[in-house]
């Protein structure tokens, strides 16, 4: 059987490079990498069955990593809730891996999983969105291994964390995904390995800190060596055992920002293992009521990114076109980015820390859909503004909310290396809110680099480090910054332009404030900066938050079409408003 994508919805221009023999060929795993690596992307075998794993409905191959659903799988087809996919391919162990230990390593599995090497069950795991590796060594065989995975993926018929997958698509929730999405590897290391990093910047002290965790026989046992390196020339050294926090001095430390995105190689040594990484020196804080980047308040203004593509849905056909997004951004003169209960694949954020671009991290949202008509009646009696009913939150189920929490701490684990991320976004507009001020102050105990914005929208507790506001159908309210939280416009603006011929459906059509030229949409948009969003600046607004960089599905309201081939605003201009608000800023700033 020939792999193809499924015609019928348009694509990106990165489409036509996609192949089974290149698909995502990069290494997948920026900041901790070892030389040696298999990439299993590519074809295999899928079937579908029912829940019992009997009475296939379907079968053939699809491209991995892309979800069923997308056209570039090769199968565009919906996952049932009363359904499973399956997958199976065979490899073999490079002959120099012997001796030493394999792990096999999935990037994002949608949504429960069920692993098989060789017909042993190696390993399962649950959630959509987050990286999980497994030792396969003991089911591991000379020759030809067969791997099987079973994924069940009940998306909004669950009270599962999926963002906004639903199984029937409308306005602002769109297409589910579901199985693999991200590349799937494998890697060898000793039989006593580096299992993670924890690297914590600390600019006041001029040091780093970092802890390693080990796995394998004897970890306790091994002693680490650590080397910082500034573009080629080391700068630091240090000692210490396995999982003992190492401090290394950075003297006057090269600052990390979005005008100069400045990064240190580190290089870890434990037994036989060494990985090498990356970090940033910078701070994040509020003070004043202010965001503050390295102590100095920083305007924050970034789009809404949903993560979305037409061809690939939550896998973008190429790096190249992951790359463009970020590049994107940064052209249009942004120096953040509100990524919307997604998270993406470690890349992304690779690229935001090596072009400049601070990341507000949204956590996917979930709980149990309890319709329109309970949700409209919560809010307007005032039975969701203090988050603590469950019931109307969805999340009645405590295997819901102890689910969330899990994942949560998974998703700081999983990014809080990167030195892009700015801002924890626990919560959107109320989508499944419980608990969220108790939330938040977990987050900020666990993770106190980072500002926490506790409730974006709608739903304020009074928690975390932002009084955080949507804005769409009105004019931006004056607003003033609390004493120590910052006010945030977490997502305002939506203007729409149907681009006709870059279509996901050309008979829906979702924005807050339509336009019918590039020419119109150019000047409100600009008049939008200047008459509204500049007096916010001006009275205390510590970050905005455009919805949204590209159209997707049903939405046309991005700076470009979905299929990123056209620019709905002159972006030039665009782009010298934005420089010129971010720049007033920062001059005020320095006179205050």
């Amino acid at each position: 059987m020939t792999w193809h994508p499924v015609p019928g919805h348009i694509q990106t221009r990165w489409a036509r490079d996609v192949s089974p023999q290149n698909a995502w060929p990069e290494y997948p795993r920026p900041q901790m990498t070892r030389p040696e690596w298999l990439n299993l992307n590519g074809l295999w075998e899928y079937w579908i069955t029912d829940r019992s794993g009997e009475n296939v409905r379907q079968e053939g191959e699809i491209l991995v990593p892309f979800p069923m659903e997308s056209a570039l799988s090769g199968v565009k087809r919906p996952l049932k809730p009363d359904e499973l996919l399956w997958y199976r391919r065979t490899f073999s162990v490079p002959a120099e891996w012997r001796g030493r230990r394999v792990l096999l390593h999935f990037g994002a599995v949608d949504w429960e999983t069920v692993v098989w090497v060789n017909g042993h069950e190696v390993g399962r795991h649950v959630g959509g969105y987050l990286p999980f590796w497994l030792d396969i060594t003991d089911a591991l065989r000379d020759g030809e291994n067969v791997l099987t995975v079973r994924v069940w993926d009940p998306t909004d018929t669950h009270w599962q964390q999926r963002g906004k997958q639903v199984l029937k698509p409308r306005s602002i929730w769109y297409t589910a995904v579901s199985g693999i999405w991200q590349t799937v590897w494998l890697e060898p290391v000793p039989q006593t390995y580096i299992a993670s990093l924890r690297v914590t910047p600390d600019v006041d002290a001029e040091a780093v800190r970092v802890q390693v965790s080990m796995a394998g026989a004897n970890p306790s046992a091994v002693r680490m060596c650590l080397r910082v390196w500034d573009g080629g020339t080391p700068v630091a050294e240090g000692e210490g055992n396995a999982g003992a926090e190492v401090v290394l001095s950075i003297p006057r430390p090269k600052l990390w920002s979005p005008d100069s995105p400045y990064l240190y190689d580190l290089e870890v040594t434990a037994g036989e293992d060494r990985v090498g990484s990356y970090f940033g020196m910078r701070k994040f804080s509020v003070e004043g009521g202010r965001l503050c980047l390295n102590g100095a308040p920083l305007f924050q203004f970034g789009p809404l990114d949903q993560g979305y593509w037409p061809d690939g849905l939550y896998t973008p056909p190429t790096d190249e076109a992951l790359r463009w997004d970020v590049e994107l951004m940064k052209r249009l003169g942004f120096n953040m980015v509100r990524k919307h209960v997604k998270v993406e694949p470690a890349r992304y954020y690779y690229y935001c820390d090596r072009l400049g671009l601070i990341v507000w991290q949204d956590m996917p949202n979930g709980g149990k859909p309890v319709g329109d008509v309970t949700s409209v009646i919560a809010t307007l009696a005032g039975l969701r503004r203090r988050d603590r009913n469950y019931r109307y939150a969805g999340r009645a189920d405590s295997a819901s909310r102890e689910d969330f929490h899990r994942e949560l701490r998974e998703m700081v684990d999983a990014l809080y290396n990167f030195p892009s991320i700015g801002m924890w976004v626990v919560f959107n507009e109320g989508w499944g809110q419980f608990d969220a001020a108790e939330i938040a102050d977990w987050l900020k105990a666990y993770d106190p680099t980072r500002p926490v914005d506790h409730a974006s929208g709608w739903f304020d507790q009074g928690g975390g480090d932002c009084k955080s506001l949507h804005v769409y159908f009105k004019k931006l309210p004056i607003i003033r910054p609390e004493e120590h939280r910052a006010v945030v416009l977490s997502e305002f603006g939506g203007y729409s332009l149907k681009v006709d011929g870059h279509l996901w459906n050309p008979k829906a059509e979702f924005g807050y404030r339509k336009f019918r030229s590039s020419e119109a949409l150019t000047e409100a948009y600009l008049a939008l900066l200047e008459n509204e969003l500049r007096p916010l600046i001006e009275a205390g607004l510590s970050g905005a938050v455009y919805t949204q960089l590209t159209d997707v599905e049903m939405e046309v309201n991005g700076y470009v079409t979905y299929d990123r081939a056209v620019e709905k605003m002159d972006l030039e201009r665009v782009a010298a408003a934005h420089r010129r608000l971010l720049g007033e800023f920062t001059a005020g700033a320095q006179r205050v």
